[in-house]
Order: C-alpha cells, then sequence, then structure tokens
C-alpha cells in the first residue's frame, strides 16, 4: 500500500467515513473468526519453556512496539534476565530462516527492525515468520531464560506467558471496527485480556494500562560519530531536512519542531528502502532520520546525516510487574 492510499485509508478509519457501510459484514467476520482463533489457541493452553513475553497489538499500522521492546530488553538485562527476541522481520529475504541478526546486518536481508534491535538492546535476535520455530531455534542457540517476541499478538502458533498491547495513543481504535471497515485485527475488547496495556505520554485508560514516555535524545553524526546537545544542535542547523519511513511520521517531525527547529518534511512509507540518491535535497542542509532509516541509508552522502534517537521510558512499577508475572 503507497504512503498516499495508506493515509486515504486511515483517515476514513478515523472519520468513520459513509462509504465505510458496505464493509462492515466483513469487519464481523474479521472479529469472529479472530474471536474463534483465540479460543482454540486457550483451549489448548501450550506453555512455553522459558517465560515468553508477545509485545504486540490490535490494530494496523506503527504504534512504537519497536522502541518499547528495546526499552524492556534493557530494562530486563539489568534485573539479571538473559534475553532473547524473536521476530518475524518484516521484508527480510534471508539465505534461510529462522537467521540470527547482527548489530551490523544487512536490513534487506534481515528486516529494518530486528537490525535496530540488535543493535540498541545488545541481545540475540532470530527472525522466522513462523514464530515458534524461531523460539525454538532461540533456545538451543542462544540459551535466554526470557524470550521477547517483537510482534505476533496474533500468531497463535507460538506459545507465551504473558502478552502486552501497544496502544497508539493518538488514534486508539479508531473507529471500533475491524478490518476492513476499520483498522482492528480484533475486536478492542482484546485489550481487557491482555497483561498489560502500553500508551505513550497518556494517562492510563484501564485498569491493566500503563503510560510510557518517548523522551528524544541527543542527534549523532552518521559518520563521525559526533553527537551534540539538542540546542547546540538547533543553533548550528536551524533549518533542515527530516526522513522518516516509519509507522507515523508526523510523530517524528512533530518531536523535532518541539525542539525548535525548522522542518522540511520527507515522509516515506513505513520500512522503506533507500536508492541512490533518494537523499540528496539539492542544497547542503543536514538530512536527519530515525534510527530505523539509519540502519537502510548506506548510499548518498553521508556526511551530511544525523541520526536523532529517541528513547521511551518504562516505568520501574511495569518492568517489576512484568517479572513478578514472569515468574522470576
Amino acid at each position: 500500500m503507497t504512503r498516499s492510499l495508506s493515509a486515504l485509508v486511515r483517515q476514513a478509519w478515523e472519520n468513520d467515513s459513509a462509504w465505510l457501510v458496505a464493509l462492515r459484514p466483513l469487519s464481523m467476520l474479521t472479529a469472529r473468526v479472530a474471536r474463534r482463533r483465540l479460543r482454540r489457541f486457550r483451549c489448548r493452553a501450550p506453555v512455553p519453556p522459558v517465560p515468553v513475553l508477545v509485545v504486540g497489538n490490535i490494530s494496523v499500522g506503527g504504534t512504537g512496539k519497536t522502541p518499547l521492546v528495546i526499552a524492556l530488553c534493557r530494562g530486563l538485562r539489568q534485573r539479571g534476565f538473559r534475553v532473547a527476541v524473536i521476530s518475524r522481520g518484516y521484508g527480510a529475504r534471508p539465505p534461510a530462516r529462522p537467521w540470527p541478526v547482527r548489530a551490523h546486518g544487512d536490513p534487506a536481508r534481515c528486516g529494518d527492525e530486528p537490525v535496530v534491535i540488535a543493535r540498541e538492546a545488545g541481545v540475540p535476535v532470530t527472525i522466522d515468520p513462523d514464530r515458534a520455530r524461531a523460539l525454538s531455534w532461540t533456545l538451543e542457540r542462544d540459551a535466554p531464560d526470557l524470550v521477547i517476541s517483537d510482534d505476533g499478538l496474533q500468531h497463535y502458533g507460538l506459545p507465551r506467558t504473558a502478552e502486552l498491547a501497544v496502544v497508539d495513543a493518538e488514534t486508539a481504535a479508531g473507529n471500533g471496527r475491524c478490518l476492513p471497515a476499520g483498522p482492528l485485527r480484533e475486536p478492542e475488547r482484546r485489550l481487557d485480556e491482555v497483561d498489560w496495556v502500553v500508551t505513550r505520554d497518556e494517562a492510563p485508560q484501564r485498569p491493566n494500562a500503563w503510560s510510557v514516555t518517548l523522551e528524544p535524545g541527543e542527534p549523532c553524526h552518521w559518520v563521525t560519530g559526533e553527537v551534540l546537545s539538542p540546542a547546540v544542535f538547533r543553533e548550528r542547523y536551524p533549518r533542515i531536512h527530516a526522513v522518516a519511513g516509519i509507522g507515523r511520521p508526523e510523530q517524528f517531525f512533530r518531536g523535532l519542531r518541539e525542539q525548535g527547529l525548522e522542518v522540511i518534511e520527507h515522509p516515506r512509507p513505513d520500512h522503506h528502502s533507500y536508492g541512490p540518491g533518494e537523499l540528496d535535497f539539492g542544497d547542503d542542509r543536514p538530512v536527519v532520520m530515525t534510527a530505523k532509516d539509519a540502519v537502510k541509508c548506506r548510499t548518498g552522502n553521508r556526511d551530511r546525516f544525523w541520526i536523532w534517537p529517541a528513547e521511551l521510558r518504562v516505568p520501574d512499577t511495569l518492568l517489576d510487574s512484568i517479572v513478578h508475572r514472569l515468574g522470576r
């Protein structure tokens, strides 16, 4: 789906446009099938050999799962866990499956998000659309005592100990309907059945909900590794090009404007692969991008490239709750 079409459909979901009425029978069917699959999974109640935490969502589009997975990996490692991550590896083309992802792996081979997780979280990452197979492989190869599945809430072939759903505070459940008349993969009541619901910068709206904050980091030069404070960067480069091939690029652009920068926006579709010359905008202004985009920018004038990271702050109380639930 192109970015313009994706934005059009998302806007229709958020506004509950009249033309979606014809799709409601299909949405009801999606909801019915989703509930049936969940009941069938619960009847089997498979138990994984080590605690498995699934971090997913019930809606399509970006909700910020990857930064949360990285933050959870860091927090759980500090609490003594040997953590490994399994992921589908969206868009990946590895020579074989399962496939281990290195911190400096090729995103075309491994997928962009798994490479970012391996680099930022410092944990073993394995990709395979068959997450149960990925789980068995990483248990044998990496010997973790806790596994986090990046996405996979609806992947019921994967046994799990606990579930965490990430919700976009801005769009939430959209019009509250399942695909294709709405953005939901499962009915909204599924959020009442997971162990934790995480939203960003918003007061919890349900008993199992927690709020996390996304704090801007410090921009880092792609080539030299020079790190500047936001204030110094703004003084040196008040007007910038900003590139974001993520689920919701507007959030990245808004964060840069909140730092006082004048931003020339260049949104791209999620998981976009950058071609030669694509980031040459005909001037010498710096090009600022996310960490997810940076792993795919291997061509062009990288002397102008800056990575502006953002770090998700997870409350200690949420980490304590996760540790307690996983039976440490």
